[in-house]
């Protein structure tokens, strides 16, 4: 049943908007167009300068195109060497594949808690949760902010652990004036349709060790290789000649994937720039909204936001989540959750983790809901969103 106006009234929009939305235009067709009518459509050089684009522009040595986000941070578990009897610290406050890529490997995701104002990795709660057995830590940046990258690091080398950025949500982001990509030892994109740079699906892992990027390679590619330097037989059969050395995936990305976010890439400063416009228009029209808290940002992070989250104050509304939800798609905005905490999932549960094991992250889920952010939007649409919420909060307010 459609849910009606919380005034019973005429909704502030009269067409549906989303929380997020790729940007495609005519040059991503023609790119996209012109590898279709190429002679490779897989494994041609469309990756080859994606991913120099890629190291190009976030100053990193190494880039590898892989077929997803998830791919990527798979890839990077097994570079690491994750398996049996390894623990992973990593954050609740996330999609399921920032922790469901140390299970892949064998390893365990353990789960350290937020900051409750940046909602972030809390580096802090990082340090309480290493053991013998931990290796490695992945760090979201949660909705584009950059995780305090500096604070983690120096966990991560004091403890001789791997430190793997996942930055799904980040590309774009700068922290002390240097882009993401190039501050962990290995750094994860994902090219999702509601991110900022799409290529429908897609993933690439960056890195600035050689040691890394060798088993990265491996890893997306079967374990195959053509290198004859890693090469263990005698490769004297002729040119056609390769090696399986390792375990390996089949990760790979396609070229007319590669050829829409290369030509996505060239827009990414606009994307960044109207992005952070969005931002502003929201903080500045949320600031006084005493019912509502607002995600706050770390001076250190330049921030491409992908989402923008506003937290109901429940001790000042006498709505639920659920009716603000309903609420907001009833005047036709449609939000969304990010994200219900991992461990609470069905299958985490029945690997033993329970409710309650990181109070931050808890409390913080309860309330956020992630209104739209996208460049495409209008200043009009987003004075509908402003006008939208508020709406609600005058009608909900205690």
């Amino acid at each position: 049943m459609e849910t009606l106006a919380v005034n019973g009234g005429k909704p502030v929009r009269d067409k549906k908007i989303f929380y997020g939305h790729q940007w495609i235009d005519e040059s991503d067709i023609e790119a996209v167009v012109g590898i279709l009518k190429s002679d490779y459509l897989t494994c041609g050089p469309a990756v080859d300068k994606m991913e120099e684009q890629l190291a190009e522009y976030t100053g990193a040595k190494y880039a590898v195109a892989v077929s997803s986000g998830t791919a990527a941070l798979h890839c990077a578990c097994i570079a690491a060497g994750i398996g049996p009897g390894d623990e992973v610290i990593t954050t609740p406050l996330t999609f399921a594949a920032s922790a469901n890529c140390v299970l892949y490997c064998g390893g365990k995701p353990v789960f350290a808690d937020i900051n409750p104002d940046t909602y972030n990795i809390d580096p802090i709660s990082i340090e309480q949760h290493i053991t013998k057995n931990t290796k490695a830590v992945i760090a979201v940046d949660f909705t584009g902010q950059a995780v305090q990258s500096d604070e983690i690091r120096a966990i991560c080398d004091k403890h001789h652990l791997v430190y793997i950025e996942d930055a799904a949500h980040s590309i774009g982001t700068e922290y002390n004036g240097q882009r993401v990509g190039n501050l962990a030892d290995m750094t994860c994109f994902s090219f999702h349709p509601v991110k900022t740079i799409t290529g429908g699906e897609g993933g690439a892992v960056l890195t600035n060790s050689e040691e890394l990027y060798k088993k990265i390679v491996l890893a997306h590619t079967h374990g195959i290789t053509h290198d004859l330097e890693l090469m263990e037989g005698a490769p004297h059969e002729g040119p056609w000649y390769y090696e399986q050395i390792s375990l390996g995936y089949n990760y790979r990305i396609t070229d007319f994937q590669a050829a829409l976010i290369t030509s996505q890439m060239k827009k990414i400063d606009f994307f960044k720039k109207r992005r952070q416009e969005i931002v502003r228009m929201y903080d500045e029209a949320f600031a006084s909204v005493e019912e509502l808290i607002l995600q706050q940002e770390i001076a250190e992070s330049d921030t491409c936001r992908h989402l923008y989250i506003i937290q109901l104050n429940s001790e000042k509304l006498t709505c639920t989540r659920r009716e603000f939800f309903d609420a907001m798609s009833a005047e036709n905005i449609q939000c969304q959750i990010h994200y219900v905490p991992v461990y609470w999932f069905p299958y985490y549960k029945h690997l033993g983790y329970d409710k309650g094991l990181c109070p931050n992250a808890e409390k913080v889920y309860n309330g956020i809901m992630s209104i739209p952010l996208y460049p495409q939007m209008s200043d009009e649409d987003v004075y509908d969103v402003i006008a939208a919420v508020k709406k609600i909060v005058s009608y909900y307010r205690i």
